[in-house]
C-alpha cells in the first residue's frame, strides 16, 4: 500500500513515516498543502494521513477537494482538534476515520490499515489454485502461504504482489507497479520491476503471476 503523511510537525512526521516503512508499506511525507496536492496528482496513493493545521491552511480544504472529485482513496486525519465538533465536522468533510494527537503508532497503523479495507473490492484473504501449487494471501499479516507452509517475501516482493492480488483480472503496468516500490525520493532503475516479478516467479512459481505484453502484469481470473 502507498500512503502519504501530510504532518508539518518535524518529530512526528519523522516518527510516523518510519513506523508505517515498518508496517510494509511504501510512504512519502510532505508538510505543506501545496507539496501534498502536487503528489496526489501525479501519484495513485491508497491512503492519506492528513494533519489539519498545516502551513499553507487547512487540510480540511484539501480533504473536500479530494472528495469533490470522486476519488477513491483512504483518508485519516491525524490532528490535535479534539472537541466532538471537530471531529463531526472532518467526518463530515469526507474522512474515514480521525485519531487525535498525541496518538500510539501502533493505533494509527490498525485504524490505517481498518480504512484502507474499504477501498479493496476483494477480500483481504484470497485463494490461487495453479500448477505450481495452492497459495493463500493474507493481507492482514502480509504474508503468502504454498501449499500451507509460508513463503518469505521481502517489503518490496510483497508489495507487489499485494499489489497484483487486489483485484484478480486487474492488469498493472510497470509504471502503476513502481508507485508502490518506491518513495518519491527513490531513483528507479529501468528493468527494476521485471528484476521483482522474476524474484517472485522463482519464489512462488511461474503460474501466479502472468504477464501480458504491452499492458502489463497480473493474477487473472482463471488463476483464482
Amino acid at each position: 500500500m502507498r500512503v502519504l503523511i501530510v504532518e508539518d510537525e518535524q518529530d512526528l512526521g519523522e516518527a510516523v513515516l518510519e513506523r508505517v516503512r515498518q508496517a510494509g508499506h511504501v510512504a512519502d511525507w510532505l508538510v505543506t498543502l501545496e507539496d501534498a496536492k502536487a503528489a496526489l496528482a501525479t501519484v495513485d496513493y491508497d491512503c492519506l494521513l492528513l494533519d489539519l493545521r498545516l502551513p499553507d491552511g487547512s487540510g480540511r480544504d484539501l480533504l473536500r477537494q479530494i472528495r469533490a472529485t470522486g476519488r477513491q482513496i483512504a483518508i485519516l486525519i491525524t490532528t490535535a482538534e479534539d472537541q466532538i465538533s471537530d471531529r463531526v465536522a472532518g467526518l463530515a468533510a469526507g474522512a474515514d476515520d480521525y485519531i487525535v494527537k498525541p496518538f500510539d503508532l501502533d493505533e494509527l497503523i490498525a485504524r490505517l490499515s481498518a480504512v484502507a479495507r474499504r477501498y479493496v473490492v476483494q477480500g483481504r484473504t484470497l485463494c490461487l489454485k495453479t500448477e505450481a501449487g495452492s497459495f493463500t494471501v493474507d493481507r492482514d499479516h502480509a504474508q503468502i502461504f504454498r501449499d500451507g507452509e509460508v513463503v518469505e517475501l521481502t517489503a518490496r516482493e510483497w508489495a507487489i504482489l499485494e499489489l497484483l492480488t487486489r483485484r484478480p483480472g486487474t492488469l498493472y503496468s510497470r509504471e502503476q507497479i513502481e508507485t508502490v516500490l518506491y518513495d518519491l525520493a527513490d531513483d528507479v532503475g529501468s528493468n527494476t520491476v521485471e528484476v521483482f516479478i522474476s524474484r517472485l516467479r522463482k519464489k512462488i512459481g511461474n503460474g501466479v503471476i502472468r504477464t501480458v505484453r504491452g499492458r502489463g502484469y497480473g493474477v487473472l481470473p482463471d488463476t483464482a
